[in-house]
């Protein structure tokens, strides 16, 4: 796994070190206060405005199946940004708390499992010293579904808001 080699932002969830490239990530904020969006999945926790551009929030405890936790002072945001359909888009990620930026060498294939649990998301398996670490697909993790999802989302918020009579 050579080519998955090189420097990574690590971070935890639930006890367990989890990584992701760089390269695709744009900034870590602290939490930020969340709109909500109706009917959309759990882990989907709504948007946030970045210095003016609205940004899709995901947790990544809730994407995972663990308990969801109560945000405090170490919970943070990852900002990213995905390709999809030939558009750059970026995506707030929370995670109970950032680690560190590290180069990982040693990597090895995800295991196999007939189930479809959420070991697809995972790229392969960082080995850095003691520390065992698992580097995230982060274009699977976040599928196309949620990125459409909350685009489908913010429209209908929008047409609703139009439609809504001022009061």
């Amino acid at each position: 796994m050579e080519e998955l080699r090189g420097k990574y932002l690590t971070f935890l969830l639930k006890g367990e070190e989890y990584a992701i490239n760089i390269t695709q990530i744009i900034e870590i904020i602290g939490m930020q206060p969340i709109t909500e969006i109706p009917k959309t999945p759990a882990s989907v926790k709504g948007v946030i405005n970045l210095r003016g551009k609205i940004i899709p929030i995901m947790d990544l405890r809730l994407k995972f199946a663990m308990e969801e936790k109560e945000y405090d002072e170490r919970t943070c945001t990852i900002v990213v940004e995905i390709e999809r359909d030939g558009e750059q888009r970026q995506v707030g990620l929370i995670v109970d708390t950032v680690n560190e930026v590290t180069n990982i060498e040693n990597i090895d294939a995800p295991p196999t499992y007939d189930e479809q649990g959420y070991e697809k998301f995972i790229l392969g398996i960082g080995k850095l010293k003691e520390r065992v670490i698992m580097i995230l697909d982060i274009k699977d993790v976040i599928n196309t579904s949620d990125v459409e999802i909350n685009q489908k989302a913010l429209g209908n918020m929008a047409v609703e808001a139009e439609e809504k009579p001022a009061e």
